[in-house]
């Protein structure tokens, strides 16, 4: 575009030329010609300077809409008033139409807002696998003792068994029971070897794989009396085999047989009292029994065939404190249970 200013200079000069004036005037006219050519000069300085601040203006003005979604801008034509009182209209978008200045500083941020509403509970997931058992703890400290529980419903106390030595019953006033009545055996006297306590055999024996005939094995002899002339019982019984009788209570669980005594402690039920008998001393040890007060004998077995032996026990002062004990009397025994 060619200034008017610049079409003005060019009409003057053509007419300077074409008009030739003395030379007086001649030099007034090409001097006030150059001053108006120095005039132009200047103002085409200031004209190019405020073009290039307008380009500028401009560059920064396209910068600031380029983040912009301009498509989704509303389009209006509207009047905008600028700062140097000319109108611009436009039909783009929303924006002033005038000379954009630079953009001034960051506002402040804004408070924060109100926390939302909390969203809705996923669904569960599913159960992972199970992981390896880890390492056993300590023990921890013991607790308090609980409270004490009811009493429980009373028991029979399991019941208990013992053999009456010297009869084929057993008391019917102890709510005893009868298992089984047999025969009083040991091992021989004289036999060193075999067992050491007498039991009750019964009369009639059940046999498994068996031969005929001793092989020089431990042997099982039935047991005879062997006392005095009415000491202790009041009769003789030497030579007579012993019966014996093994019998149950089911409402005691406890048995003792007590040495020395015919009486049973507080508490407890006396089964049958008796005399203490065993091993004569001068033979193969054996055990302690206590034998019935009244003692029976079996029918036919009153022939002294040895055997394993029954005598009564007598006291013997030394180690065994004299008195309470006397010497050479003969000691009592008593079956007691609970």
């Amino acid at each position: 575009m060619v200034a008017p200013g610049f079409c003005f200079l060019v009409v003057v000069l053509a007419g300077a030329q074409a008009v030739q004036p003395d030379d007086g005037d001649w030099r007034e006219g090409f001097r006030q010609l150059q001053q108006m050519m120095i005039s132009f000069a200047e103002d085409m300085s200031t004209l190019k300077m405020e073009m290039e601040d307008m380009r500028k203006t401009m560059a920064t003005a396209d910068v600031g809409f380029a983040g912009n979604d301009v498509e989704d801008a509303p389009r209006n034509k509207r009047q905008i008033s600028c700062e140097d009182g000319h109108v611009g209209l436009t039909e783009q978008i929303e924006t002033s139409a005038c000379t954009l200045g630079l953009p001034g500083p960051s506002g402040r941020d804004g408070r924060d807002g109100a926390p939302g509403r909390d969203g809705a509970a996923g669904r569960d997931g599913q159960p992972g696998p199970q992981g390896p058992i880890g390492p056993k703890g300590d023990i921890g400290p013991e607790g308090p003792p609980g409270e004490k529980g009811d009493t429980g419903a009373d028991g029979d106390g399991g019941g208990s068994v013992y053999i009456r030595w010297g009869r084929t019953t057993c008391p019917n006033d102890t709510e005893t029971s009868l298992i089984y009545d047999g025969i009083a055996g040991g091992t021989l006297n004289s036999h060193g070897g075999g067992g050491a306590n007498y039991v009750c055999l019964p009369k009639d024996p059940e046999w498994g794989v068996f031969t005929n005939g001793n092989q020089g094995f431990a042997y099982m002899q039935g047991a005879e009396y062997r006392v005095g002339a009415n000491i202790p019982f009041g009769t003789s019984l030497s030579g007579h085999d012993v019966p014996c009788a093994v019998c149950h209570v089911a409402s005691r669980g406890s048995k003792l047989m007590i040495p020395a005594r015919h009486s049973c402690p507080s508490g407890w039920n006396r089964e049958y009292k008796g005399y203490l008998m065993t091993e004569r001393h001068t033979h193969n040890r054996s055990e302690f029994v206590c034998m019935d007060r009244e003692p029976e004998t079996r029918p036919g077995g009153h022939e002294n065939k040895g055997g394993a032996l029954l005598y009564p026990v007598q006291a013997n002062c030394g180690s065994l404190p004299c008195p309470n004990y006397v010497q050479g009397r003969e000691l009592t025994c008593v079956v007691c249970t609970k």
